[in-house]
């Protein structure tokens, strides 16, 4: 086992099912945001809609492959990364999108389509391009991934609520108007709130051992945002578009990649701490990226 793997965050099961709990009430704070005609502007705009999906769902990943194999990291640090770039949009991406004067409606749809579709593309996909981890099958023989499982915990913390927002912005518009703002701000506060207080928990382990994975999520990070940018230039699309893409492809559930790691691989020290960098650094390059944009008109 690897020194990175010997540290374990000290994370109970009362604390695994507030943070499932807290993750559940973000999605349905995004979902408030989300409606029936996110998923018909398909129809509208396909081309930047399936540039934009091939981008984030089978781009990233083959190209987290080939970034682990010249880096070579520690096995779990490789899974860890793998899992996240197969983990839907972040749920900060559309507003991120907004900031950065993209085309938000383009993100909107992205993120509908992502997130809905997580329940079986994140653990189909995490199974498919884990194996060509090198050496990775030692962890992977170890942990026994029930699909079943994993599909339920998906259901659970985001398909449901995702429906349930998205009844009650269509059932009661009037009164989801008034109150969808501070529900979504409360939710992320709240989520953000537990993360950071888990990590605080933890603050000797992390700061002990953050350096193994610090460089690595952060570069791992701007890759995703490069990629997103020039696929969608090489197909011609608009610079609003190109933004929207960029964003979407750069911002990644982390969350729900802590919650998988917790409940399938026992907390393994370097997926742990790919996940929780990620999830904080790539609100802080996001928010960057977005600041940079917002000062040019597209």
């Amino acid at each position: 086992m690897e020194i990175i793997d010997t540290i374990r965050i000290n994370f109970d099961d009362s604390a695994l099912k507030i943070m499932n709990l807290s993750l559940a009430f973000m999605m349905f704070g995004v979902a408030l945001d989300m409606s029936l005609k996110d998923f018909k502007r398909i129809v509208e705009f396909p081309k930047a809609v399936m540039i934009g999906l091939s981008s984030q769902l089978i781009l990233l990943p083959i190209a987290t492959l080939i970034f682990l194999y010249f880096w070579d990291p520690w096995v779990s640090i490789s899974l860890g990364l793998v899992l996240v770039s197969v983990c839907p949009g972040g749920n900060v991406s559309n507003f991120a999108v907004h900031l950065a004067k993209g085309n938000a409606a383009l993100s909107v749809t992205m993120t509908s389509v992502v997130t809905l579709s997580a329940i079986v593309i994140t653990p189909t996909m995490f199974a498919f391009w884990a194996g060509f981890v090198p050496e990775a099958d030692e962890i992977l023989k170890k942990i026994h991934l029930d699909p079943v499982r994993i599909i339920l915990i998906i259901v659970q913390l985001i398909f449901i609520p995702l429906v349930l927002g998205m009844a009650a912005s269509h059932y009661f518009p009037k009164i989801i108007a008034k109150i969808k703002k501070p529900i979504k701000t409360l939710s992320i506060i709240i989520f953000a709130a537990f993360i950071i207080g888990s990590l605080l928990g933890n603050y000797e382990n992390i700061i002990n051992h953050l350096h193994y994975v610090f460089l690595i999520v952060i570069v791992h990070n701007i890759m995703a945002f490069i990629i997103g940018y020039f696929w969608a230039s090489a197909w011609k699309l608009e610079e609003r578009d190109r933004r929207a893409i960029s964003i979407e492809t750069g911002i990644q559930n982390a969350g729900l990649g802590l919650i998988l790691i917790f409940n399938f691989f026992d907390g393994i020290g370097g997926m742990t701490l790919v996940a929780a960098w990620w999830g904080i650094w790539d609100l802080i390059s996001s928010f960057s990226l977005s600041l940079f944009w917002s000062r040019k008109m597209p």
